[in-house]
């Protein structure tokens, strides 16, 4: 069965280093807010299934969206080259959707999503959905990153959280003094007490992180640091973003 063909429509600067690329959706693609794809470039002389060729992302866009979108550092290694200079228009494979990295269904409970960078991809594609739907859920999204010049996405949560009264956003820098750019919002890193103080009010959050494996396993630290239950916490670990 041959896997469906997307084409680059639009590519964009989020942030110092990291861009976003907006393909087509193939009719009858259907996904879950969360999850992500194999996006497959066609290389030549690589073959299809090559680290060169192949590259997992979660979806930054909502199900309801008429697109799909990837958002990445733009690290320097050949499939990252590839993708930079792919031509508008030019084809692509998608593979998926596949992950697990999704809201749970009892909306009494809140969502705790945990961020670092560009491990914000798929929790961008759950609040562009709650937003839309204006989903009962209360949501909180802790989002660190060094500099606003590296937040990717951050005027468009700013937007979502006016938008959607039942998600809070809460970002923080860690590496103002090296700033170019205002910043008024919270500093530092994000730690166990700063953890339970943001969820006191919370009812029944269930937390979700994602993004490279160190930054999974320290966020998992974290949270058990702050008191929280292993058994409500939840991750995805994604290799070379």
């Amino acid at each position: 069965m041959s896997l469906p063909t997307v084409h680059l429509r639009v590519r964009e600067t989020l942030a110092e280093g990291t861009m976003a690329f907006h393909f087509d959706k193939p009719a009858g693609f259907d996904f879950r807010a969360g999850q992500a794809i194999d996006l497959i470039l066609p290389v030549p002389g690589v073959a299809a299934d090559s680290n060169d060729a192949k590259h997992a992302f979660s979806i930054v866009a909502a199900p309801f969206e008429d697109e799909l979108i990837v958002a990445t550092r733009m690290r320097d290694s050949a499939y990252k080259r590839a993708l930079r200079e792919l031509p508008m228009g030019a084809p692509a494979q998608v593979d998926g959707p596949f992950g697990a990295l999704t809201l749970h269904k009892k909306a009494s409970r809140a969502g705790v999503l945990i961020a670092g960078g560009i491990g914000i991809t798929p929790f961008m594609s759950i609040l562009r959905q709650a937003a839309h739907e204006q989903a009962p859920q209360p949501l909180l999204l802790l989002y660190s990153n060094r500099r606003p010049e590296d937040t990717a996405f951050l005027h468009e949560l700013q937007e979502l959280e006016k938008r959607n009264p039942r998600f809070h956003l809460h970002a923080t820098m860690t590496e103002m003094p090296l700033s170019k750019l205002p910043w008024d919002g919270p500093t530092g890193m994000l730690d166990a007490a700063r953890v339970r103080d943001l969820v006191r009010e919370l009812p029944e959050p269930i937390y979700y992180t994602s993004g490279p494996p160190g930054l999974v396993a320290a966020m998992r630290k974290l949270l058990l640091e702050a008191g929280v239950d292993e058994d409500d916490v939840r991750s995805e670990e994604f290799f070379g973003y």
